[in-house]
């Protein structure tokens, strides 16, 4: 899942490096997650799934100490984290992807690995999520 989250990051950054960048790709990767799982699991779902994926990031990644998933589901924090990391992005960026990843962990282990990419698909259509290997022996 790691690797998948990798690379809906970088799809992101790229797609951004067009315009004046607004928010980091790990904002607009959860943002376009929780608009498109939102509508599926709704809102509370959405918030407890994003609140479980926090929780098992943190120890892998203390710069999301400050991070929290509010009431709507939105991710909050993170952007002053990454502020303050701006001379680590490296460390800012594997915070957010290891977000990612715990986030779609669950929503494999709750909805299924077909239903999963599915709503990926739905979300970013030019991409293939199957043709890769997710870091852990089995298809993205």
């Amino acid at each position: 899942m790691r690797d998948l989250a990798h690379r809906l990051h970088t799809y992101e950054a790229d797609a951004n490096k067009t315009s004046e960048p607004m928010e980091s790709a790990t904002l607009r990767v959860y943002e376009k997650l929780r608009q498109s799982l939102g509508e599926f699991v709704g809102v509370t779902g959405f918030q407890s799934l994003a609140s479980r994926a926090l929780t098992l990031a943190r120890p892998e990644a203390p710069s999301l100490s400050a991070a929290r998933v509010a009431a709507d589901g939105s991710l909050q924090g993170l952007g002053k984290i990454e502020t303050q990391i701006d001379m680590d992005k490296d460390l800012a960026g594997d915070g957010g992807i290891i977000l990612i990843a715990r986030l779609l962990g669950l929503l494999r282990i709750f909805l299924g690995e077909a239903l999963t990419l599915r709503l990926l698909r739905n979300v970013w259509p030019g991409e293939a999520f199957d043709d890769r290997n997710a870091g852990n022996g089995r298809k993205a």
